[in-house]
């Protein structure tokens, strides 16, 4: 059984995804999480890209201890001097450099000829081995790049210095067939190649990112390169979940596995999905909710006979449990601390009497409390803390079918004001959101508007995610609460006290 180390790019090539908008706590929180998974490898963002990006690098890079931390950086000096300053501190600080070698790409993007790629990939790799004791070295789009060049350049950089070689499908063009051939050719015709891990970096623009991730393995790949729930750059990338799972049931075929705890691969999931605000399909393999429902009468029979008959992966195995402890009002201290903790959810001190108190007020509204409102108000608790400028003191709405939808909001300010303001909307939310920007006496653009529900029945919490535009910033923001305007006002809030509190941290990094 070979070992395949996993390396997850959710906060870096994920969070590329149109629409998503990490800040500061969501990037920890997930990392974490990541950590928890086991992943061997995280890559916490691109260093150089921006401030806010080094400085959620460097935060994750001195938190996480039984994961190694990466950073991207292109094939400059400068992007590579950035990565180290983040990096350094990290249990083992890991360069993540790459350049592209196809020919589309050095004759339109680069402009430069293959012995000026050859030259300025040695030369980084040089330069990041001096510093890190791990070099991982990536040739972008390498599946539509000459297989001869191809080798040469890789044998190239590991003479320089690179421990990892990585043969990214960047836009998701090749076939399993094919990508199995590019390492089969790499292991032939590069003399240095077993002095190296290989690994596979797919996207699913074909859907065929799954496939040709495990056609690499066959290959002879030892890492893995992928996202959980599949999400990044267009299509996305290859969903790390489907992976380790598909590794884990055909052990037989494939003789290898993942050092991933599969048991915490739902509650991954689901962080990934509430802070990102992409909901997860239905029919998503693993982790959907349809995953391990059968609605054929024939499929039901045989389940019920002998699960195996149609249920070839267990909900238990990636952390969907059946446990019967119900919370509800009369629950004390004890019971939610130790669900908290079954669920993985570590809170402490007066962040848990804080969270006692907001279980008691939702457990007098609803008669059940599920896991997904434990995680929801556990979630919300933690990324509230940073984002706190305007708050909602009060907040009405007047509707009727014959009437003009009318929202009156109270909000107090950082500077301890009451601001009091009343608008008018086709509907109720456009009236509160017309009431919320009167308030804040400047204009904001709503880009997105999504609502779900957390669990099921009448008395669920609605969750509320909204993208807005506001002092040239696009951001994101999210609501929880039992009513969905109230849930609505808080996602546009906490969306404009993003882009304050990102504004008041720029003021003092300089």
């Amino acid at each position: 059984m070979r070992k395949i180390n996993i390396f997850d790019t959710t906060l870096r090539d994920g969070e590329q995804s149109a629409g998503v908008n990490l800040n500061f706590s969501e990037k920890i929180e997930i990392a974490r999480q990541l950590e928890k998974l086991g992943a061997d490898i995280i890559e916490a963002g691109f260093p150089a890209a921006s401030q806010g990006d080094f400085r959620s690098v460097k935060e994750i890079a001195s938190l996480i201890k039984d994961s190694s931390v990466t950073g991207l950086a292109r094939s400059v000096q400068g992007d590579i001097d950035a990565a180290w300053e983040a990096l350094k501190a990290g249990a083992e600080p890991r360069l993540h450099v790459f350049i592209a070698t196809s020919p589309i790409h050095r004759q339109y993007k680069l402009k430069m000829t293959k012995e000026e790629i050859i030259e300025n990939a040695v030369k980084t790799v040089k330069y990041g081995a001096e510093r890190f004791p791990v070099v991982q070295w990536s040739a972008e789009d390498a599946s539509r790049t000459e297989l001869d060049y191809l080798a040469e350049i890789v044998e190239k950089v590991i003479r320089a210095g690179a421990k990892v070689i990585n043969i990214p499908d960047t836009v998701g063009y090749t076939t399993p067939l094919e990508y199995a051939e590019i390492f089969r050719y790499l292991k032939e015709h590069v003399p240095s190649i077993d002095k190296v891990h290989l690994s596979a970096h797919c996207h699913d623009d074909l859907g065929m990112a799954i496939a040709n991730s495990l056609a690499a393995i066959e290959a002879g790949a030892s890492q893995i390169e992928g996202t959980i729930n599949g999400i990044g750059e267009r299509a996305g990338n290859a969903a790390l979940e489907e992976l380790s799972v598909a590794l884990h049931t055909r052990a037989d075929h494939y003789e290898a596995y993942t050092g991933l705890a599969l048991g915490e691969i739902k509650r991954t999931s689901d962080l990934v999905s509430k802070l990102t605000g992409m909901p997860i399909p239905p029919n998503k393999a693993v982790v959907g909710r349809n995953a391990f429902a059968h609605e054929s009468g024939i499929h039901q029979d045989g389940v019920l006979k002998e699960k195996t008959t149609y249920e070839i992966i267990s909900p238990e195995l990636v952390g969907i449990s059946d446990n019967s402890l119900v919370l509800g009002k009369h629950s004390g201290r004890h019971a939610f601390k130790s669900r908290l903790d079954e669920l993985g959810l570590s809170v402490e001190g007066e962040e848990l009497n804080r969270l006692f108190v907001q279980f008691k007020e939702l457990a007098d509204k609803k008669k059940e409390i599920a896991d997904e409102d434990l995680a929801a108000l556990v979630l919300d608790e933690k990324l509230s803390k940073e984002n706190s400028f305007y708050q909602l003191n009060s907040l009405q709405i007047t509707y009727g079918t014959n009437q003009v939808p009318t929202a009156t909001v109270a909000l107090k300010n950082g500077n301890h004001e009451v601001i009091q303001e009343a608008a008018t909307g086709a509907g109720s939310v456009e009236a509160l959101y017309n009431t919320l920007e009167r308030c804040m006496d400047t204009e904001i653009s709503l880009l997105d508007y999504r609502i779900q529900s957390v669990g099921a029945g009448r008395d669920a919490l609605a969750q509320v995610y909204v993208k807005i535009r506001y002092q040239d910033h696009e951001t994101s923001g999210r609501g929880l609460h039992q009513d969905v305007l109230e849930a609505s006002a808080k996602a546009y809030l906490n969306a404009v006290n993003r882009v304050i509190y990102l504004g008041e941290k720029e003021k003092i990094a300089q």
